[in-house]
Order: C-alpha cells, then structure tokens, then sequence
C-alpha cells in the first residue's frame, strides 16, 4: 500500500510522509524506555527507615565578666606642633635646612635679606650716639645751672627714644634668621626663596616643627561607643588603658595613657573628645597618620560568650539554637554586644547551663530532635551560621518565632 502511495504521490509529499512516521516511532520507544525506567527504579527503590537525632556540638553557657573593650579610629597629632612665622618683612633668601629633618631649638632654618635692616641698624646707631653725646653735655650743664631743667629732660628723653631704637634695629636685624624655637621635626616649606614675607597673617607662616616623641593620638567616643558602659561615659576613676593598632592590624608594642578628656560633648562631631599619649622613640607613628585605638575600662558582669558562627541574624534580631530538655531545639533570641576575639558577647537572652548549638545549623529545624555533645568554648565547631548560614536556616527561625 505504501508502495502504492509512494506511485501515487509526488516525490516531495513521500518524503513528508516518511519523516512524519520516523518521529511517531521514536516518540513512541523513548516513551517505552521511560516508563521501562520508572518502574525498573520502583522496583529497586528501598523505604527510608527512621532517622535518628542529629548530632551536634554544643557549649554550655557560663556567666562571665568582660572587661569593656571600645575600639574607634584615632589620628596622631604631635604633641606640640609649633608654627615657625617670620618676625621681620623682606625677600627670603634661602632655606638653610632639610625638609622632614629633626631640628634643634636655634637652629637656622630661613634667611631673609639682612641687608635693608642693616642700614636701618647703622642709623639708630649713629643717632643713638648722638643723643647720648647731647644728654651728657646737658646733664652736666644743668649741673652748673646753665640749662633749664625742661632742657635736660627733653634730651635724656630722646636719648632713650633712640636707645630703644637701636634695640629695634638689633633684634629685627638678628631676627632676618628664622630660627627654630623648640626641638622637633621639621615639616616642609611653605614659602621658596624669592617670595615676599610678611610678619602678619598666614603670609608669615614658613613652615612647622613637630615634637613626635611621645606623639598624641586624637579621637572621640560617640554615645553608641559608651552606651555599653555602665555610666554611658568614659569614668575617669576607673583603671583605663589604651592600646593603638597599626595599620598593618598588629599592636603597638608601646602603652599609652589618657591625658585628656572633654567634659562635654563636641555639638559638631557629636563625640566626647578624648587625647592618649603614647611613647614613640622610634618614629614609628607620624603626625596627621590614622589609626585604630583600643580603650579597655571596667568590667561587664555576668554576660556569655556564644561563638559568632552559632549566631543567626535576621530581620528581627540575633538568635541562637538552644537544646531543651527533651533533645529539641529551640530558636531563642538574644541581645548582644560587640565581639571579643572569634565570640559574641550577650548581654541578654541566656542563662547558666543552656546548651547552645555551634554547628550542623543548616541542617537544624525548629522542633528538631538533637543528640548534643558538650565541647569547650574554644574548641567549638565554626559550624555554618552567622555570616554564612543559609537564608533557609534562618527563615525557619523566623517562622518560629511567629508560631510562638
């Protein structure tokens, strides 16, 4: 019959006809070999038996006392930074020092055209002299009742108008050489030779001298950084250390200590300005350099410490799985502080002896049947939770809470 048709037919619509019938049989094979597949996996397929508890690794929970740790960024200022200004007007000739080199008090740092002032020095000598010459000439006449006494009194009164002059003339004429008035290190120059200087306003400013050693670090306490402690402030009788990290993360080696705190708070920075001082032999911290300081004070009594990866967050809070007495876990919010070392401080939520799970929380349900094992604090599990638990673990906790 398909011979017949095939006479019949144009070439073209035999054609059709025969690819339509290839795609029904192989439809129809791979449909056999599907259902041959299921079965076959039915067959062999075995029931799930019950599971039992899950094991997992709990701490058990210790009051403790902390000692109140606030760590903010600081910056390093010298602790004196002296301004060196040009006391006289006049072109500056030279810079006669290193920039960024320590410098001693007097040393020469600047020199500016003496020789105006110079000229100036010679006249107030000369006039000097002269005055001094006509205040003993009328002194001794007036001695001899030669003078008035108005005579006398006029010259000795220019004569020491011209005497102070000449001090004057002295002292701007030393004052040409911009010297250092402390020891320190110098900072760079503000004016390059040729400019004109002037002894007023920031035109007479030539450059700093920073005293580094010790050097003072800077930095305020907002009240979200104090409201941990017990006073919301920093207590000024209470043992406080400080201790400054580099910015390469270490410690530095030396120890420093307050020695200023503010009595108010700045209504612009909305901080406590607070200043340590820290002893620095080696030039290790620079002026205008940023860091991080670490101010411990008092003590936080009766908190727990609970691994950072056994807390769960979520848009209502912080959280932990607790185990309860019949093996299940319960979802249980806590309130909690800042972190000391690889743990959270709580403040809130736990008491003595709850056994909280630090590991296998990806795979936790609430009501789940649990079979803990106490381990220490420090060798607990990282376990998968805070920062990389999964979003299903802690919409569980969520759902929870709600059902409570």
């Amino acid at each position: 019959m398909i011979g017949a048709v095939h006479h019949a037919l144009p070439s073209y619509q035999t054609k059709t006809l025969r690819h339509l019938f290839v795609r029904y049989i192989s439809r129809t094979l791979l449909g056999a070999s599907a259902i041959w597949l299921g079965c076959s996996g039915l067959l062999h397929a075995q029931p799930a038996g019950p599971q039992g508890p899950l094991a997992v690794s709990v701490i058990q929970a210790k009051p403790t006392n902390i000692p109140n740790v606030l760590e903010v960024t600081a910056q390093a200022e010298g602790a004196k930074e002296t301004e060196v200004r040009s006391r006289v007007n006049g072109i500056l000739l030279k810079r006669l020092y290193e920039e960024g080199s320590p410098v001693q008090a007097g040393q020469p740092l600047f020199q500016i055209d003496p020789e105006p002032f110079k000229i100036t020095l010679e006249e107030a000598q000369a006039r000097a002299k002269q005055t001094a010459r006509e205040a003993a000439r009328l002194k001794l006449l007036f001695s001899k009742q030669a003078v008035s006494r108005k005579e006398f009194d006029d010259a000795t009164s220019l004569n020491e108008i011209a005497q102070a002059t000449l001090k004057t003339a002295q002292l701007n004429l030393k004052w040409t050489t911009v010297t250092a008035p402390v020891d320190g290190i110098s900072g760079r120059s503000l004016r390059s030779e040729g400019n004109l200087i002037s002894n007023t306003g920031d035109a007479g400013l030539l450059t700093s001298i920073y005293q580094i050693n010790p050097i003072w670090v800077r930095f305020g306490l907002s009240s979200s950084d104090t409201a941990q402690l017990p006073s919301g402030r920093l207590d000024p009788k209470q043992n406080t250390s400080v201790e400054l990290l580099l910015p390469n993360g270490q410690v530095y080696s030396e120890k420093g200590q307050l020695n200023f705190q503010s009595t108010f708070i700045d209504p612009k920075l909305g901080t406590q300005q607070m200043r340590a001082e820290f002893p620095n032999p080696n030039s290790v911290i620079l002026p205008g350099q940023f860091l991080r300081i670490r101010v411990t004070t008092g003590m936080q009594e009766n908190v727990f410490l609970v691994p950072q990866a056994a807390v769960i967050q979520s848009e209502r809070g912080f959280m932990v799985w607790t185990v309860g007495p019949e093996g299940q876990v319960i979802p249980t919010p806590i309130k909690v502080g800042k972190w000391s070392g690889k743990n959270w401080i709580v403040l809130s939520g736990l008491k003595a002896g709850d056994q909280v799970v630090t590991d296998q929380l990806i795979k936790i349900r609430p009501g789940a049947q649990v079979k803990p094992t106490v381990v220490p604090l420090g060798q607990a599990s990282p376990g998968t939770a805070s920062g990389s638990a999964s979003a299903e673990a802690q919409k569980n906790a969520a759902a929870q809470k709600d059902a409570r």
